[in-house]
């Protein structure tokens, strides 16, 4: 088995917790069906794998004890030097390089496995502000970022941690407002 790396640095853990709880609570079939669809990566140097999708199940069924699944290549980036991918991954906006507060890192420290992805729990407003109906989902990737991004900058954390369900009643309300009229978030293309 290929060793499998991410390419962002954040998850929202409490997105990460309800897929585990939904993972436990799924039958055979409903197991199958999570397995069954593919998590698109890039091949890099070494042929090991560069997640391009799917970080939040990753963490889940890691942490579920699930010792691998399914995966479609892309792009195989084997042929090239590790500091070349990561800069064509940025180019084709593949990769998201942002820590827990918004802020652009290097592409070194982004960690070099799943479970390494720190908690980002704008990242889990955003999922649950989705659910809620307040944005649509984009078919291009990391509008959720962004979404997360437009949160945390009218937003505080510990409003998140007090009380996650009326965080997510403030969330639509902005979303709805004059603030997030002017808003569209910044997409990546697809992969």
């Amino acid at each position: 088995m290929r060793k499998v790396h991410p390419t962002q640095m954040t998850v929202g853990y409490r997105e990460v917790a309800m897929k585990r709880r939904r993972w436990r609570e799924a039958d055979v079939s409903g197991k199958q069906s999570i397995l069954q669809r593919c998590t698109p990566v890039v091949l890099g140097p070494d042929a090991n794998c560069y997640v391009l999708d799917r970080h939040h199940w990753l963490c889940a069924l890691t942490a579920e004890g699930v010792p691998e699944v399914p995966v479609v290549v892309v792009a195989d980036m084997q042929d090239i030097d590790q500091a070349t991918m990561w800069s064509e991954l940025d180019r084709r906006g593949w990769c998201h390089p942002y820590d827990a507060q918004g802020h652009r890192r290097n592409h070194c420290e982004i960690p070099a496995s799943i479970a390494g992805l720190q908690d980002d729990p704008f990242r889990s407003l955003a999922s649950a502000l989705l659910d809620a109906g307040g944005y649509a989902k984009d078919p291009m990737h990391f509008s959720e970022f962004a979404w997360a991004d437009f949160l945390r900058s009218r937003m505080q954390a510990r409003d998140l941690e007090k009380d996650f369900d009326a965080a997510v009643k403030t969330a639509l309300v902005l979303t709805r407002g004059v603030a997030a009229g002017d808003f569209c978030p910044v997409s990546r293309p697809p992969i």
